[in-house]
């Protein structure tokens, strides 16, 4: 992992007060695909990669299964104990999981990332959830992007002039992925050797936002974490002054998840 790389990865750890309430909840109906998909039933046992505060966690726990969550923050880990202190049967690990080493008896019936999945190393993420499995388990994972309904809020491409002004506009090329479009990254798992039976489901949602409930939102991304202090003040002072000009003061963001599902091969199949 580039050192850049590391450096987002761990400044999510500076947002561990923040990210419980910030983020968004998934929808229900991604947690019932991924159980039916993954063929899971109550007790199974569960590997989370990255849990942070337990967003994803939360919701699987409340459905009865054992899980082992790895978070490299301390901060988030120490959060998310706290926030899942309710389910004894949900331990949180302090540690990376390329790093993390399961004792010989410990193998999982699903092994699953919820907006952590793109930070791993990629040189050997499908590796070391195919050792962490059991035979026929499930590789899953997903992230909350931002999405762009056609009839979407124009609060976003406007503000962009902005980000321009600071020197942390969009790359050359970047796109305004729209609802049910997210990037399909079954070529990527099949490559690996490792997984199989690949399935994708996309969802998307909308959540509303005041000017201070979103400026929370945006202290849990990295690249505003770790903006220069006076780039982050022109910005959010901005985004106040325009949502105060509205009538409701409010914005709508559109949110999307694909979900990938993979069962584990029997035995490598390398090409």
């Amino acid at each position: 992992m580039s050192d850049d790389r590391g450096h987002l990865r761990a400044s999510f750890d500076s947002a561990a007060d923040l990210y419980q309430r910030a983020r968004p909840e998934y929808p229900a109906a991604l947690y019932d695909a991924l159980i039916e998909t993954a063929e899971l039933n109550a007790g199974d046992r569960l590997l989370e990669i990255g849990c942070a505060t337990g967003k994803a966690t939360l919701p699987l726990a409340r459905r009865g299964f054992r899980i082992t969550c790895v978070e490299p923050g301390p901060a988030l880990a120490s959060a998310a104990r706290l926030n899942l202190s309710d389910f004894p049967d949900v331990e949180v690990i302090d540690s990376a999981f390329e790093s993390y080493e399961a004792p010989k008896a410990d193998r999982f019936d699903l092994v699953f990332a919820a907006t952590a999945w793109h930070w791993l190393d990629p040189a050997i993420r499908y590796r070391r959830a195919w050792e962490l499995l059991v035979p026929g388990g499930h590789l899953a994972f997903w992230s909350a992007t931002h999405v762009f309904p056609k009839d979407g809020d124009p609060f976003f491409a406007e503000l962009q002039e902005v980000y321009e002004e600071i020197g942390a506009g969009l790359p050359e090329g970047a796109v305004y992925p729209r609802p049910g479009e997210l990037p399909d990254e079954r070529e990527d798992i099949e490559r690996s050797g490792l997984f199989g039976d690949v399935v994708v489901h996309q969802f998307d949602w909308e959540v509303m936002y005041n000017a201070e409930g979103y400026l929370r939102l945006l202290d849990t991304f990295s690249g505003h974490i770790t903006m220069r202090t006076a780039q982050r003040d022109r910005l959010y002072s901005e985004i106040r002054r325009r949502l105060g000009k509205r009538v409701d003061g409010s914005l709508r963001r559109g949110w999307g998840a694909a979900l990938h599902v993979a069962r584990r091969r029997a035995a490598p199949a390398f090409t």
